[in-house]
């Protein structure tokens, strides 16, 4: 019933996409414009000069991507590009790979890059256009067949990283800093991985900006809610290490320029210990493209290799310890790196339908909030070497996700005062509670999905919902009757429920459900314009993963370490339990990222 629920949805919002982008490219690319088309020479392909055009990216309509293609008359000589609107890690490192192989076979019509999907179609798209004016026909173009023979390509490090998330990023930057050579395997075209994905922040305890701000919090407190959050299922040990190193993480990521200094309010936490980054103007942006972006950088200036389209498939073992590791890129060449340790972080099986069946055959059919790329190839490769594992069948569901493509609408929006809203326009949650009890309560409502509500007082500083906007996933409404319209009950509902939340926030006392301190949000959903986001639930972390101990070392089936093998993020399990709080991902993976970092140095020496 779930299944069929959400694909009926599924398709009802696809198909009115497709109405409002009639005649357009997929994933919202709008029509390009034409220009006039150029006369070609007898036995040419193209009228030789450069060609402009542009089409939607990422951004849509408001800040394109251009081109300018010069050709020859049969040679695509050169392709210049603007792609300001695009996410610097995504988009921004996907076009200049398309370009380069346009070029090379000497055609448009190629495989868009995964994970950057919306920006490759929308480059493709421009420069087809542009060859258009040029005179040919750019679906007649056939790519060249690139020919290489297969290498074998061995590198040596003193340590080798398979992924280049959050945690890879965060580990090789650490062993760097100590002096050690440091190569990453990476799966995709770009770094980032599910890391890219997170909207919200970092929570961490007893940090400067909490001080700073008069926020009371604690160690234990953060220890506790992340316990209770888990069903106490998570593993104190490796708790008490997150929340204890929590803060020396903030202010590790202060050191490589990367301030989370706004601090807000998640789903399951006691206190205010959300650290948000924000721009010059005090808008608060993505967590995960920020950070993302910082780590890549600091990564390029510490001088760290990064070695991508290279799937890690075997760790080498050599009597017992772990020496490296083997992966192929996509032209079938063997990658080998040997090293002194290894270190795996590359993410959980959020996108690889079968191992979500296998271990939750209930949730067959839901849409998955995680990067194309993160399916779990570690579980394999681990096992080939005795590993243990735990936890595999606690996968979490998001209760705020976008059913068209599995985008994620942020926590951190019912943190500042959001509320959910049902078909019928009236709450029916603590929109505060921790993500599986609020899935829970979306999935009970009619139809199974709920409306996330916010206010210009948010919108205004958050470049978070602004995306939302552009994107067509948030929908501006000028007046509660615009609500009202949108959601398809009266008005005088919805103006009742908003009513109810006013008081609610004036008294400090949620009467319905009892969300904690409702007059410490930072709005009341009062300030027009509000927006609104048609949500449901969606795969979004596995709390499962490898077993490791405090030190980051891997465990195998008999309890005992294996020696040279350390792993962080969220291919690990343990920290989470059975449910992740909303923040706590983006502190597992800066904190056990610097530990596995910091202990595969130590085992080196």
């Amino acid at each position: 019933m779930k299944e069929s629920k959400l694909a009926l949805r599924a398709l009802a919002l696809a198909l009115a996409l497709l109405l409002v982008f009639t005649g357009g490219y997929a994933f919202g690319v709008n029509s390009v414009k034409k220009k006039e088309i150029a006369e070609v020479p007898a036995g040419a392909l193209f009228a030789a000069g450069t060609y402009e055009a542009e089409a939607a990216g990422y951004t849509g309509e408001s800040n394109p991507i251009k081109v300018k293609v010069t050709v020859s008359d049969n040679k695509i000589e050169n392709i210049e590009y603007t792609i300001d609107g695009e996410t610097p890690t995504v988009g921004g490192l996907a076009v200049p790979k398309l370009a380069e192989k346009v070029i090379a076979v000497q055609s448009p019509n190629i495989d868009t890059i995964t994970n950057a999907t919306v920006s490759s179609t929308g480059f493709l798209a421009a420069v087809s256009e542009a060859l258009r004016q040029a005179g040919a026909d750019p679906e007649a173009l056939v790519p060249l067949q690139e020919e290489a023979a297969v290498k074998e390509i061995e590198k040596t490090a003193d340590i080798v990283i398979a992924g280049a998330g959050g945690a890879g990023m965060t580990a090789a930057i650490t062993a760097a800093q100590n002096g050690k050579t440091v190569i990453i395997l990476e799966k995709g075209l770009f770094p980032g991985g599910n890391s890219s994905y997170a909207t919200g922040g970092m929570n961490a305890a007893e940090t400067h900006y909490q001080a700073e701000q008069g926020i009371e919090d604690s160690v234990d407190l953060f220890y506790e809610d992340t316990m209770t959050g888990g069903h106490d299922i998570n593993d104190p040990e490796l708790v008490r290490t997150l929340a204890e190193n929590s803060s020396a993480a903030i202010d590790w990521l202060d050191s490589i320029d990367a301030p989370l200094s706004d601090v807000g309010l998640a789903g399951g936490a006691s206190a205010y210990r959300q650290h948000r980054p924000v721009n010059a103007k005090g808008d608060i942006l993505s967590v995960g493209t920020f950070l993302v972006e910082h780590l890549s950088k600091t990564c390029e200036d510490l001088g760290i290799e990064i070695v991508y389209s290279a799937k890690v498939d075997e760790i080498l073992m050599d009597n017992g310890k772990a020496v490296g590791l083997h992966a192929t890129d996509s032209d079938g060449n063997n990658i080998i790196v040997h090293a002194d340790a290894v270190i795996i972080a590359t993410g959980g099986f959020g996108s690889n339908p079968d191992l979500i069946v296998k271990y939750r055959p209930d949730l067959k059919g839901y849409v998955s909030t995680n990067a194309p790329t993160i399916t779990g190839d570690a579980i394999a490769f681990l096992e080939a070497v005795g590993a243990d594992f735990r936890d595999l069948e606690q996968i979490q569901i998001h209760p705020t996700v976008v059913q068209t493509d599995g985008s994620l609408i942020s926590e951190s929006l019912r943190g500042d005062g959001a509320i959910l809203l049902n078909k019928n326009g009236v709450r029916f949650t603590n929109e505060n509670g921790t993500r599986d009890v609020v899935s829970a309560a979306v999935n009970e409502q009619p139809d199974s999905y709920a409306w996330l509500v916010t206010d210009e007082k948010v919108a205004a500083k958050s470049n978070v919902i602004k995306k939302y906007v552009s994107k067509g996933y948030m929908i501006k409404c000028d007046t509660v009757a615009d609500l009202a319209k949108l959601i398809g009950v009266e008005e005088a509902v919805v103006q009742e429920t908003l009513d109810k939340w006013h008081t609610a926030c004036e008294t400090g006392e949620d009467a319905e459900f009892g969300r904690a301190n409702p007059e410490k949000n930072k709005t009341y959903v009062a300030e027009l314009p509000l927006y609104a986001v048609q949500i449901s639930p969606g795969i979004h972390h596995c709390m499962g993963g490898v077993k490791i101990n405090t030190n980051a070392e891997v465990i195998d089936t008999k309890g005992n370490v294996i020696p040279g093998l350390y792993a962080a993020g969220e291919v690990t399990g343990g920290v989470h339990g059975g449910n992740r709080l909303g923040g706590n991902a983006v502190t597992d993976f800066v904190v056990f990222g610097r530990i596995a970092g910091e202990n595969a140095t130590n085992y080196t020496k």
